[in-house]
C-alpha cells in the first residue's frame, strides 16, 4: 500500500510544501515510482480527519485497507495530512481546517503531475479530512469517479457552496453519515464559527455533513445515513487495530431500522465502513 505524504513532521500540525510517498512498510519511493505503479489503475485515496498524527493515520488506514476488497485493478492509497491538535481539539479544529486547505493544494499539484496516467481517481475522507480532498479537487486538472465523505466535519451545503465547483468535478457523490456522532453534533458546531472567522470572515453555525447529510442533493450525490440503533460514532469508521470481520460488498444502502450487520463481532463499525466504499467505488 502506498502513502502519500503531505505532512512537514510526524507529530503537529504543519503541512508539508511537497507531498512525498513511501510503502507501508516505511520505504521510501519516488514520484516517479508512484506514477508508474498506478499507470491505467483505478486509484481509491484515503484520507483520515482531525487529531491524527502521521503514525496513527498510516496505522489505522492500513488496517483499514485491509477490511477493504476493492474490485481488480484498483489500487488503494492512503493520504497523510498534518490534522494534528497542538492543543484542546475542538479549539484546535479551526486552525487545522487552514493545515487541510494547504494540504489539499500541495496534493493536487501531486496529482497533477504523478497520477496522469491512472485509469481513474477516487477520492475518500473521514472527518475534516473532507476539506482536505475537497480542496485537492478543487485544483484537479481531471475530475474524480468517486467522492465519498464519511462523518464529514465540513458545512452541510459545502457542495453547493464553499466547495461547489469541486464537487462538480466528481461523477458519483457518497456522503456517509451518522446522527448518534455525537463529535459532530456537539464539538462541530463550538469551532466551526471560528474556523469561518479565521478562514473566510463568516460567523454562521451550520451543521456538519456528516450527520445527516447534505443540506441539498443533486442527481450525483447519494446519502448512506447510518441507523441510530447502531451507534455508530465519529471515531466507529477507522479501525485503531486489526480486530474485526470482513464484510466483502456489495453492501445494500442501510434503512433507518436495519439490525446491525455482525452485532456480537467486535471491530464490525470499521469493517462495514470499508465494505461500504468499497461498494460505492466499484
Amino acid at each position: 500500500m502506498y502513502f502519500i505524504d503531505l505532512r512537514a513532521t510526524g507529530i503537529g500540525g504543519i503541512a508539508a510544501e511537497e507531498a512525498s510517498v513511501y510503502w507501508e512498510d516505511g520505504s521510501i519511493r519516488t514520484p516517479g515510482d508512484f506514477a508508474r505503479d498506478v499507470q491505467s489503475k483505478d486509484i481509491v485515496l484515503a484520507t483520515h480527519g482531525f487529531n491524527v498524527n502521521r503514525e496513527h493515520g498510516r496505522d489505522s488506514l492500513t488496517y483499514w485497507s485491509e477490511r477493504c476488497n476493492l474490485p481488480s485493478g484498483y489500487v488503494l492509497v492512503g493520504m497523510l495530512w498534518p490534522g494534528d491538535s497542538a492543543f484542546f481539539p475542538i479549539l484546535d479544529y479551526p486552525v487545522e481546517g487552514l493545515e487541510a486547505i494547504k494540504s489539499g493544494k500541495v496534493l493536487a499539484g501531486f496529482l497533477n503531475q504523478y497520477a496522469t496516467g491512472a485509469q481513474s481517481l477516487s477520492l475518500v475522507s473521514h472527518s475534516l479530512g473532507a476539506r482536505m480532498v475537497l480542496q485537492a479537487l478543487d485544483g484537479l486538472d481531471q475530475g474524480t469517479r468517486r467522492l465519498i465523505l464519511m462523518a464529514g466535519a465540513i458545512e452541510d451545503d459545502c457542495l453547493v457552496n464553499e466547495y461547489a465547483g469541486a464537487a462538480g468535478k466528481a461523477q458519483q457523490i457518497y456522503v456517509i453519515a451518522s446522527k448518534e456522532d455525537w463529535v459532530l453534533k456537539f464539538a462541530f458546531p463550538i469551532g466551526n464559527p471560528v474556523g469561518q472567522i479565521i478562514m473566510h470572515g463568516h460567523p454562521y453555525f451550520r451543521a456538519a455533513i456528516g450527520r445527516a447529510g447534505p443540506a441539498s442533493f443533486d442527481a450525483r450525490t447519494r446519502l448512506w445515513q447510518i441507523p441510530e440503533g447502531w451507534d455508530y460514532g465519529h471515531l466507529d469508521y477507522l479501525p485503531s487495530d486489526r480486530t474485526g470481520p470482513q464484510l466483502p460488498p456489495p453492501l445494500a444502502r442501510p434503512g433507518d431500522n436495519d439490525p446491525t450487520p455482525t452485532p456480537s463481532t467486535e471491530g464490525w463499525k470499521p469493517s462495514w465502513s470499508a465494505g461500504a466504499v468499497s461498494t460505492q467505488v466499484a
